[in-house]
C-alpha cells in the first residue's frame, strides 16, 4: 500500500509541474504580445510625429511656391529644396524606425520601470537554468501587471506647437499683403556706346564713369522699383525712368527720344539725372557734349484686360419639368496684374408681349484662388431670384483690373420651360389649337402633389392621406377625359387590368352616366329593329378604333394615359412622392401630343396679276435702264516711299561715285523709316541705324562714304520691302511643227 501511495504522490507532482510549465510558457508569449503591441504604437507614434514635422515644413513650402509662383526663381527654388527636404527628412525617418526591434523595446522598459529589475530580455531568451526560468516567470507577471502599453505615450507639444506656428506662416504668406521681391542677382553695369566719338585721350575729354537705369512700375502692377541690365529696356506701360549718370568731368548730358527735341539732364550732387514716365515705344540716344550715342529701344509692356472664360452653363440653357431649379456657373477669371473686382449682372424677364418687365441684380462672385487667377464655382438659384415658369435669366460677368482694363463676358440665357403657353414655328401662318383648355391641368395636379409633399411634416396623417387620395380622384377624372379621345369612356384599357366595369354597356348605374351627353329617347315604334335596338347601341368610336388622332399621336396619349393611372395607383395608395414622377411624364406626353395637334392656315397674301407677255416681254428695250453713274476711285498708297527712294539713290551712287550734300536728306528720311521698323521688330536692324548716321555725317561734312555701311543700308532697306506683286503675264506655247500646220489650216 505504501508503494501505490508514493506512486500516486509522484505521479501528482509530474502532473502539477506540467501545469506550471504551461502556465509559464503561456504568460511568456503574453509578454511578448505586450512587447510587441508596445513596439507596434511606438512606430506609430513615431511615424505620427515625423509626419507633422514635414507637414509643417511642406506647408511653408507650399505657400511659397502659391503665392509667387516662378516669377522669382530665388523663392521658387527655396519652395522646392523645402518641399523634397520635408520627404526626403519622412522617408528616411521611416526607414530608421521600422527598423525599431523587441531588444530595443526590452531595454527602454528596463529604464522606465525599476521594477523590472533589469530581466525584461529574458523574456526573449530560452532559459538555460531553473533561476533564469524563475526570474523569467517573475517578470512576465509583472510586466502583464503593469500594462505598459496602455500608458506609453511620446511628448507631442514641441510638435504641435511647430505645425501650428508652421500653418499661421503660411497663411501670412497667403493673405497678408506683401510686395514682390525684387531679383536675386545684382544687374551689372550698364554702358553705353559712342560710336561717332573721336580717339582723344581720356584725360582731356569727359567720358561716362557709371550710368545707373532705374525703372519704377506703375502702382497697378504692385511690383517695386529695380535696376537695368542694359540699355534696351523693356517696362511697364506708365513706368517711370530714372538714368542716373556719373562724369568724369563736367559735361553737357541730353536725352534723344524718336527723332524729337533733345531734353537735358539735371545735374544733383555730382551726378546727371533725367527721369520720365513712358507709355509709347520709341528709339532713345544719350548726347555727350554733343556727341550721340547708339540706338537703343524702350519698349512697352501693355496692360492686358482681364480674360474671363465660362465652362458652365451654355449660350442657352433650357430647364424642363421636373428638373432643379438651379444653374451651376463655373467660369475663370485672369488678369497680368491682378484682378480688382468682379461680379454677375443677372436680369430676370418676366411676361410676356407689352406686358414684360425686366428686373436687375447684381449678383457677388464667390471668387477663389490668387489675385491673378481667380476660379469660380457658383450656383444660382432661380427661385430666389423670382423666376417661375416660363421666365427667362439674361447674365453676364464683368470684370475690372487694377489699371484701366475692363472685360465683360458674353450674354448666357437661362429659360424655364413653360407648359402654358404655345408658341408658333412658322411666322407666315395662324395656328388654330384644336386641344381644349382642361389639358393643360395635369399641371395643377403636379403643383398640388409638390404641395401635399411640402406640408407632410406639418398636417396630421389623416389630413395628408385624404388630401392625397382627392388628388388621386382629379387625376382619375382627368385619365378619363382624355380617354374620350380614344374611345375610353368606361377606363376599360387603362392600367394593368383592362376590362369594361360592371354595369356599363347596359348604363344601369346612373352615377357613372349622367350627364355624360348621350341622348336615349324611348322608342315609339315598337315593331321597328332599329327602333328597339337603339337604347343598347353605343354609336361613338369604339376603344382602339378611335379616329380624332393619327395613330402615331394616339400612342403618345396612351403612353399619356399610362403614366396618369400609374401617378394615381400611387396617389390613392398614399404615396405622392412616388407619383410624381410619373405626373411629369405624362405632362410632357400631353405637352408633344398638344404640339403635334396643331392645325396652320396660311394667311391671304397679295397675288399679282398674270403678265402679257406679247406685249412687254421679250422686246429688249433698254430706254428705261439707267446706267450707274457714280464713280469710285481708289489710291493706292505705295508703302516704304523714303525707302524706296534711298534704293533709287544708292543704284545711282554705284554707277556714277558722286552725291551732294542735299542727299543727305533722303538717307535721314529713309533712316526715320527704318527706326519705326527696328522698333516694331523689337530692335532689329539698330546696327544700321547706326551706320546710316555715319553715311549723313559723312555726307554733311563732304568726305568719302563707307562703303561698308553703304551695303549694310542696302541690304537692310531691301528685306524690309515687301515682296513684288506678280503680274499677269502672255503664256508662251511651244508648238511642234505639226500643231502649228493644224492651228493655221483652222485659221
Amino acid at each position: 500500500m505504501a508503494d501505490i501511495s508514493s506512486g500516486i504522490i509522484v505521479y501528482c507532482r509530474k502532473m502539477d509541474c506540467r501545469q506550471a510549465q504551461q502556465s509559464i510558457s503561456m504568460a511568456v508569449e503574453q509578454s511578448i504580445h505586450i512587447l510587441q503591441r508596445i513596439r507596434s504604437r511606438y512606430v506609430q507614434a513615431k511615424l505620427w510625429l515625423y509626419a507633422l514635422h514635414a507637414l509643417a515644413a511642406g506647408a511653408i513650402g507650399i505657400a511659397i511656391l502659391y503665392r509667387w509662383q516662378f516669377e522669382v526663381p530665388f523663392l521658387a527654388g527655396v519652395a522646392v529644396a523645402i518641399l523634397t527636404g520635408a520627404i526626403l527628412y519622412f522617408g528616411l525617418r521611416w526607414k530608421r524606425i521600422n527598423s525599431t526591434n523587441l531588444q530595443q523595446v526590452t531595454r527602454h522598459l528596463n529604464r522606465q520601470y525599476p521594477q523590472l529589475e533589469d530581466s525584461t530580455e529574458l523574456l526573449l531568451q530560452e532559459p538555460q537554468n531553473l533561476l533564469q526560468r524563475l526570474q523569467q516567470q517573475k517578470i512576465a507577471t509583472i510586466l502583464q501587471e503593469l500594462h505598459p502599453e496602455k500608458v506609453y505615450t511620446l511628448p507631442k507639444t514641441a510638435t504641435y506647437t511647430a505645425l501650428g506656428l508652421a500653418l499661421v506662416l503660411s497663411v501670412g504668406i497667403l493673405y497678408l499683403p506683401a510686395a514682390p521681391l525684387q531679383a536675386y542677382e545684382s544687374p551689372e553695369n550698364v554702358s553705353i556706346d559712342f560710336p561717332d566719338a573721336p580717339p582723344v585721350a581720356a584725360d582731356t575729354v569727359a567720358q561716362i564713369k557709371s550710368i545707373d537705369i532705374t525703372i519704377t512700375p506703375p502702382r497697378y502692377t504692385g511690383k517695386q522699383a529695380y535696376k537695368a541690365d542694359k540699355p534696351n529696356l523693356r517696362v511697364e506701360e506708365g513706368a517711370t525712368i530714372t538714368w542716373n549718370i556719373r562724369t568724369s568731368k563736367p559735361a553737357q548730358l541730353q536725352l534723344e527720344l524718336s527723332e524729337q527735341q533733345p531734353q537735358a539732364f539735371k545735374k544733383v550732387q555730382g551726378r546727371y539725372t533725367f527721369s520720365r514716365s513712358f507709355t509709347e515705344p520709341g528709339l532713345y540716344t544719350i548726347n555727350l557734349n554733343g556727341q550721340k550715342s547708339a540706338f537703343y529701344t524702350l519698349e512697352i509692356i501693355p496692360d492686358e484686360a482681364p480674360a474671363i472664360q465660362i465652362s458652365k452653363p451654355k449660350e442657352y440653357t433650357e430647364i424642363r419639368l421636373g428638373e432643379q431649379q438651379r444653374v451651376t456657373l463655373e467660369a475663370q477669371l485672369t488678369d497680368d496684374y491682378g484682378i480688382r473686382e468682379a461680379n454677375m449682372i443677372a436680369t430676370v424677364a418676366k411676361g410676356t408681349g407689352e406686358a414684360v418687365k425686366f428686373r436687375e441684380e447684381k449678383i457677388k462672385l464667390n471668387l477663389s484662388g490668387n489675385n491673378r487667377n481667380y476660379s469660380i464655382r457658383q450656383a444660382l438659384d432661380l427661385q430666389k431670384l423670382g423666376m417661375s415658369f416660363g421666365d427667362e435669366l439674361y447674365f453676364y460677368l464683368q470684370a475690372w483690373d487694377k489699371h484701366r482694363g475692363y472685360t465683360r463676358s458674353e450674354t448666357y440665357f437661362v429659360q424655364i420651360e413653360d407648359t402654358t403657353i404655345v408658341e408658333a414655328d412658322f411666322d407666315m401662318t395662324a395656328g388654330v389649337n384644336p386641344v381644349p383648355e382642361y389639358f393643360r391641368s395635369q399641371r395643377q395636379i403636379i403643383i398640388d402633389t409638390e404641395k401635399l409633399i411640402k406640408e407632410q411634416k406639418s398636417i396630421s396623417r389623416v389630413e395628408f392621406e385624404e388630401r392625397s387620395n382627392n388628388i388621386g380622384v382629379d387625376q382619375k377624372l382627368l385619365r378619363l377625359r382624355y380617354g374620350k379621345f380614344l374611345g375610353e369612356e368606361f377606363e376599360s384599357g387603362i392600367g394593368p387590368g383592362g376590362g369594361i366595369p360592371e354595369g356599363a354597356e347596359g348604363h344601369e348605374e346612373a352615377e357613372h352616366f349622367e350627364g355624360d351627353g348621350h341622348d336615349h329617347p324611348e322608342f315609339k315604334d315598337q315593331n321597328n329593329a332599329e327602333a328597339l335596338m337603339d337604347p343598347y347601341m353605343h354609336k361613338h368610336d369604339q376603344e382602339g378604333e378611335a379616329t380624332i388622332f393619327e395613330p402615331a399621336v394616339k400612342a403618345k396619349l396612351k403612353g399619356a394615359l399610362a403614366q396618369m393611372w400609374e401617378a394615381e395607383l400611387r396617389l390613392r395608395t398614399h404615396k405622392p412622392k412616388e407619383a410624381l414622377p410619373f405626373e411629369y411624364k405624362a405632362l410632357r406626353m400631353l405637352k408633344d401630343v398638344q404640339q403635334s395637334q396643331r392645325a396652320y392656315v396660311a394667311k391671304t397674301g397679295f397675288e399679282a396679276p398674270p403678265l402679257k407677255e406679247p406685249e412687254l416681254r421679250l422686246k429688249g428695250e433698254l430706254n428705261k435702264i439707267t446706267p450707274l453713274s457714280e464713280r469710285n476711285e481708289i489710291e493706292q498708297k505705295q508703302e516704304l516711299p523714303h525707302i524706296r527712294a534711298a534704293l533709287s539713290w544708292l543704284a545711282e551712287y554705284k554707277q556714277t561715285g558722286k552725291y551732294k550734300p542735299v542727299d543727305a536728306r533722303v538717307l535721314e528720311q529713309a533712316g526715320q523709316e527704318l527706326a519705326e521698323q527696328a522698333l516694331a521688330k523689337s530692335g532689329k536692324n539698330l546696327r544700321t541705324l547706326q551706320e546710316l548716321r555715319q553715311l549723313i555725317s559723312e555726307m554733311q561734312a563732304g568726305e568719302k562714304l563707307c562703303s561698308s555701311c553703304l551695303l549694310a543700308a542696302e541690304q537692310a532697306f531691301v528685306e524690309l520691302l515687301p515682296p513684288a506683286k506678280q503680274s499677269p503675264q502672255p503664256q508662251q506655247v511651244v508648238r511642234s511643227k505639226l500643231a502649228q500646220e493644224y492651228m493655221e489650216r483652222l485659221k
